[in-house]
């Protein structure tokens, strides 16, 4: 007897629906998985079969051909334990098969029948409502996770038998209340902007950065508290909307990183690499492609400390997502795509000992070394870098100073007044989608050239003043953008609907490495 039982498989961080088709005939004693499975799936096999028998239920003498359909989709690890089981018990005629084609079965199978939770479950449960699912029958642990998606029945069962008895008498199971309140956003872990002494300057950065979603660079000498400031720029971030929300807990879901299943990610992610790390482990890899750092990072912070640290080769891995906010991996049988809107902040030295400019300490490298320090870092990755601030080392006297700065309630009070106008300005425009990759403009820093020429006219003070910036500085066409980018945002800040030239020389003014090369 034939019978199939839908499961779901994961690609990228979206769903594809699955088809578990399992055929109980006469023959030789026997299992035969076949769909391109990996080695979990075809492990699955031995735990399946412990599994019915430690449930109570028969597992079929007979030939047992499986197959996982569509066939030249790649599927990978224990989700299909469930509906593999559910199968072989529907066509061996154990379980009534009425309901099989109205839910997608997942979980993975303890020995003992029990039901351990999978990865990815959020990005399955979406889809599962995209295309008229009734719901879905999965580890009690995940039932949170997937009821999420309102407009699902979300069944978390402990086990084989409990599945059985579901199929059986449907009726005396509750499905799981779903949850649509994201988690309290908490604010205990980000260290607060009031504890930071001067640094007015680099104040002003982060809060340009927030406000208009833009990468920024400290460089300065050690200790003058570069790090301290990058560390503090998740807090002045905007509170995730629900649909971005969603998009966070769904990329982490696929991860396995989900801390609070069942709430959507109330903060924006904050991600900090190791110098150390490859280039696969920031865009993401595998066999299986997985989301990397700069995905787990999205509508967030990427912080890369001691930037010129960074192999140049896996910086380079950086261009494309901080320009597209996506990345695409191909594989041989696949090409997944990640996105990848983050807001990046480093910080570096500025010359090999660290003290170039200093005023306290003599620097004692030589120009050739500056030079060689600075050649890791390309230039087409600076061009995207919108503020390079330099950030001094204290006076005496601001260090002993009892007097605390503003704090970041504050601060992230006027970056949210920005964001709303720059985002109700950019609703106004239709973007087109093809010059967008189909993502919408949520911030400043993603303008395109459409909406420079209609949100960012220069008047002739100002485009004077460009001009000599660029031809000073050697800026690129991508960099004086990005400058009139800046100067928007700064003019946002302010409450100005027009761009001025105190707003362009002030963004100009966040162009160090620029100055020092």
């Amino acid at each position: 007897m034939l019978a199939r039982v839908w499961s779901a498989a994961i690609q990228g961080i979206d769903a594809i629906k699955v088809g578990v088709e399992v055929d109980v005939s006469n023959g030789m004693p026997g299992i035969s998985l076949v769909g391109l499975p990996d080695t979990a799936v075809q492990e699955s096999r031995d735990r399946v079969k412990t599994a019915l028998k430690n449930s109570g239920a028969n597992y079929p003498t007979k030939r047992i051909v499986i197959n996982l359909a569509p066939a030249d989709l790649r599927k990978e690890g224990p989700v299909f334990d469930l509906p593999i089981g559910v199968g072989i018990l529907a066509a061996s005629q154990q379980i009534p098969t009425e309901l099989l084609g109205d839910y997608i079965f997942l979980g993975e199978l303890s020995l003992d029948g029990s039901l351990r939770p999978v990865a990815g479950v959020l990005p399955i449960a979406a889809a599962a409502k995209r295309l008229g699912i009734m719901g879905l029958v999965l580890p009690a642990d995940n039932a949170q996770e997937a009821a999420v998606v309102q407009g699902l029945r979300v069944y978390g069962l402990t086990d084989l038998r409990q599945v059985m008895s579901f199929l059986q008498n449907p009726d005396r199971f509750i499905p799981t209340a779903p949850e649509t309140k994201q988690a309290d956003r908490s604010t205990t872990h980000l260290s607060d902007l009031r504890d930071v002494k001067g640094q007015a300057h680099g104040r002003r950065a982060l809060e340009i950065a927030a406000a208009g979603g833009h990468n920024l660079v400290f460089v300065g000498p050690p200790g003058s508290g570069k790090t301290m400031l990058a560390r503090r720029l998740p807090g002045i971030l905007p509170d995730l909307s629900f649909k971005e929300a969603l998009e966070v807990t769904q990329i982490h879901s696929v991860a396995g990183l989900l801390k609070n299943r069942g709430m959507l990610i109330a903060d924006r992610p904050f991600r900090a690499p190791h110098h150390s790390a490859s280039g696969p482990s920031l865009v993401g890899g595998g066999s299986f492609p997985r989301p990397g750092e700069i995905s787990l990072a999205h509508r967030g912070v990427m912080f890369l400390d001691e930037l010129t640290e960074f192999k140049r080769d896996v910086l380079e891995f950086l261009r494309q997502p901080l320009e597209d906010g996506f990345v695409t991996i191909s594989r041989t049988r696949q090409s997944v795509t990640f996105p990848a809107q983050f807001t990046l902040v480093a910080s570096t030295n500025p010359c090999p000992c660290g003290y170039y400019g200093d005023s306290i300490q003599a620097c004692t490298c030589s120009p050739r070394q500056r030079e060689q320090y600075w050649a890791k870092l390309s230039g087409p990755l600076m061009d995207r870098i919108d503020l390079q601030v330099a950030v001094n080392r204290l006076r005496p006297e601001e260090i002993t100073a009892n007097a605390q700065g503003e704090a970041t309630s504050a601060v992230r009070q006027r970056v949210q007044a920005a964001r709303q106008v720059s985002l109700t300005r950019l609703a106004n425009q239709q973007t087109d989608s093809s010059a967008q990759g189909g993502r919408p403009v949520m911030c400043n820093a993603q303008m395109q050239s459409a909406d420079l020429q209609r949100w960012c006219q220069l008047d002739e003070a100002s485009r004077q003043l460009l001009e000599k910036a660029i031809e000073r500085l050697g800026l690129s066409a991508r960099a004086s953008d990005r400058i009139i980018k800046v100067a928007r945002t700064i003019a946002d800040l302010a409450g100005e609907e027009n761009l001025r030239s105190t707003h362009i020389a002030e963004a100009v003014q966040y162009r160090t490495i620029d100055r020092m090369q």
